[in-house]
């Protein structure tokens, strides 16, 4: 694609600008009829992202009516957000917090008693940041009673072991191992373990 360029890039240096009007779309990511994404959508704002303290089952039932995969006892709190949901598979026993969004472009995968903390953005989508803007995609792993605590953002790609801690506002990208807990100061690292030889559940 050819792009535009920077005048203001420094002496005999021009920096390219992607021209975003000839970007590709990013319909191939859908997987379903663009009637079902649009009824979705309406659906998602009635039932799933609306701020109403209404029946986590309610949530469940609409999200499951459209292809997700959620184990029993899961409990969703308002406002959340799901993209696709025939790309969310979520096991048993988990908690959704408020306000996660679930922008999920590419299959997002969470295993049993997991805690999903409000204001998380999990996401499987980024760009081609140095030709044509398209779209690229990787799934997310969160694994078996794992915390993801409140506004972290997980990326594309990301693996969070077996009963891993992110620690809030943390960017996780790549793996975390398990019984990590991981967090964002001094730069997202593992700080310690979760669990240790003598704790006793």
């Amino acid at each position: 694609m050819p792009a535009q360029s920077s005048p203001d890039a420094g002496p005999g240096r021009q920096t390219p600008v992607i021209d975003l009007a000839k970007a590709p779309g990013a319909g191939e990511a859908w997987d379903r009829p663009r009637a079902v994404v649009y009824l979705w959508g309406a659906c998602e704002l009635l039932f799933v992202s609306n701020p109403w303290q209404i029946s986590s089952r309610l949530r469940v039932a609409v999200l499951r009516a459209f292809g997700a995969e959620i184990g029993p006892g899961v409990t969703f709190r308002p406002r959340t957000r799901v993209k696709f949901p025939w790309k969310l598979h979520i096991g048993a026993g988990c908690w959704i917090g408020e306000g996660v969004w679930f922008h999920n472009q590419d299959d997002v995968y969470i295993g049993a008693n997991v805690v999903v903390s409000q204001e998380c953005f999990i996401t499987t989508g980024s760009h081609r940041a140095r030709s044509d803007m398209g779209l690229i995609t990787s799934p997310v792993y969160i694994d078996d009673g794992a915390w993801v605590t409140s506004r972290c953002m997980v990326l594309g790609g990301a693996h969070i072991g077996q009963s891993a801690v992110v620690e809030p506002l943390t960017v996780v990208r790549g793996d975390i191992p398990p019984n990590a807990v991981y967090g964002r100061v001094p730069g997202p690292s593992v700080i310690r373990e979760r669990f240790r030889d003598n704790d006793v559940l």
